[in-house]
């Protein structure tokens, strides 16, 4: 990791950027590959399955029996845990569900938003070296309390045509309608336009490499709604000389260990405890089953040093991290400046690992500086609204006037005609 002591503002930006890709050859790559799912259909994902999984799929749908099998050969305590997490996302995700408010803007003028659930949904659960089973958690449950009418599940297949039965289980106990072994740009492309078994659906969740999410983005532009901007993971940490190195180096790894890709950036007030977190990531790391993987996400990470707390808090807004751990003495106080970032884990013993799996909150986050903007996955996330008004008699006197005035001033007469007709009738009829 490289270390960086008290720099100054205009090298910020340097500092803190993300591994930069080149996108180009990608989205003409992806590009091809939806096209040749529109045109061919079910037997493009047979092929694009062929060479990408390495594996023939006559039946993409997963059956029942696959699933209870699943079921039947998941460790018990796995399960448990499964159960936890649900039980906790639900007691979150439910304070979010919004209540109708029927509004009086103005005497008899009545006002009210409706929300409803979008009918159907489509996830994207990453498989590969880590089957992501958590995810399918952190998009199931909210779309099933949301109201979702149909929650269509793509995951890929194993080598040898399976699905991990985490993930199967999973779904089973989250709500998920349907499930198909389908992997990558096929399965982004199969859920955007419909295809063979796989139905169309209006907005498409989940994380994915940057194959899948340059598919969510192209998809986005014509054919479905997509989640959000989500990129390689990433943590900062803030620490002082209270902070504990061995949980710092565990937080740290735990995010570079997802790929390398990944970014992990620890910004310590002072220098006291950076010998000992670099002791700790290198013993921890040693341990690792994926400590290649984690290693080469090092080599884009960063230890940077500030004297004071305003430069820690001004570069963490900059940055605006994906996930945030702040275990400084001070934490709570921090916390209350922060104004950008996907999810905050705060004091000594909050590991952001912790909401990956089982707290309650949605471990679906914005990364890539996004947070700046959006919010990560939430119950809104599988809701729209639709805005209702009613305007009784006393209603269009009273605001009738103010609409026609403005209306008159944008030239728009027609506009201003649909309401003096209507003043005109109520006068007329001595109403």
């Amino acid at each position: 990791m490289n270390i960086f002591s008290n720099p100054s503002p205009s090298e910020w930006g340097k500092i803190i950027e993300r591994p930069l890709f080149d996108i180009s050859e990608l989205n003409e790559t992806v590009n091809s590959i939806l096209n040749e799912i529109k045109d061919k259909g079910e037997q493009a994902l047979r092929e694009l399955t062929n060479k990408f999984d390495k594996v023939v799929i006559r039946d993409f749908l997963v059956a029942d029996a696959e699933i209870a099998d699943a079921e039947l050969h998941l460790e018990e305590g796995l399960k448990l845990a499964m159960q936890v997490a649900v039980n906790n996302i639900k007691v979150f995700h439910k304070t979010q569900l919004p209540e109708i408010k029927k509004i009086e803007t103005t005497p008899g003028v009545f006002c009210w938003q409706k929300p409803l659930p979008i009918r159907k949904v489509g996830l994207y659960i990453p498989g590969g070296s880590a089957p992501l089973f958590s995810t399918v958690l952190m998009l199931a449950v909210p779309a099933k309390l949301a109201g979702c009418k149909e929650i269509v599940m793509c995951t890929p297949p194993n080598k040898e045509g399976k699905v991990d039965p985490a993930i199967l289980y999973a779904a089973k106990l989250a709500g998920v309608t349907k499930v198909f072994k389908l992997g990558g740009v096929q399965a982004i492309g199969a859920m955007a336009y419909g295809t063979g078994p796989v139905p169309k659906v209006e907005k498409i969740f989940g994380p994915g490499n940057q194959f899948v999410m340059a598919a969510k983005q192209l998809v986005s532009q014509k054919e479905v709604a997509i989640d959000l901007p989500a990129g390689p993971s990433e943590v900062a940490v803030i620490a002082d000389d209270t902070s504990i190195p061995g949980f710092i180096a565990a937080d740290l790894l735990s995010q570079a260990e997802h790929g390398p890709d990944s970014q992990v950036i620890l910004v310590v007030k002072g220098s006291g405890i950076i010998k000992k977190v670099q002791e700790e990531v290198e013993k921890q790391l040693a341990q690792l089953p994926r400590k290649e993987i984690a290693a080469k996400a090092l080599e884009s990470s960063r230890i940077i040093i500030f004297d004071n707390e305003e430069d820690i808090i001004s570069l963490i807004n900059e940055y605006a991290p994906e996930h945030l751990i702040i275990c400084t003495d001070n934490y709570a106080e921090m916390a209350s400046k922060i104004t950008n970032a996907g999810s905050v884990f705060l004091g000594n013993f909050t590991p952001e690992s912790a909401g990956d799996y089982a707290s309650g909150t949605n471990h679906t986050l914005p990364t890539n500086g996004w947070s700046r903007s959006y919010s990560g996955v939430n119950i809104d996330s599988f809701i729209k609204k639709i805005t209702f008004q009613e305007i009784t008699t006393s209603g269009i006197k009273n605001l009738g006037p103010v609409i026609k005035t403005m209306a008159v001033a944008e030239h728009l007469y027609a506009h201003k005609n649909a309401v003096a007709l209507r003043l005109e009738y109520l006068n007329q009829k001595k109403i």
